[in-house]
């Protein structure tokens, strides 16, 4: 019996990077996330949320650790009474700002 791959990813994933890069960002929220952070230097759980309407908790949470896993956002952790965590976009993420003013633009004329 062959041993199954770790991941069951088409045969162009690997081959196309447009595939690998809309995989990473394709989540609902995501591409609004780092929209929101790239307009701040870092963002509070809460104060980000609140930007965000209409996402929900759980949605915020697993769509943060999702980019924060791909180096697309860092999660600073500050020790403070009372504690808090905040977000910040990375110098990674900021090589994408560019593509997503394009995309900006594009969807503004597309009404």
């Amino acid at each position: 019996m062959k041993e199954q791959t770790k991941s069951m990813k088409p045969y162009y994933y690997e081959k196309c990077p447009v595939i690998r890069a809309l995989d990473i960002l394709g989540g609902k929220w995501r591409l609004a996330i780092i929209w929101e952070l790239s307009r701040y230097d870092s963002m509070r759980y809460n104060e980000l949320k609140r930007h965000l309407s209409g996402i929900t908790n759980i949605m915020l949470t697993r769509s943060l650790q999702a980019l924060e896993q791909h180096d697309l956002i860092t999660r600073n952790e500050l020790c403070q009474i009372p504690p808090h965590v905040e977000y910040a976009i990375t110098e990674r993420c900021k090589s994408l700002l560019p593509a997503l003013e394009i995309i900006n633009e594009w969807g503004k004329l597309e009404k």
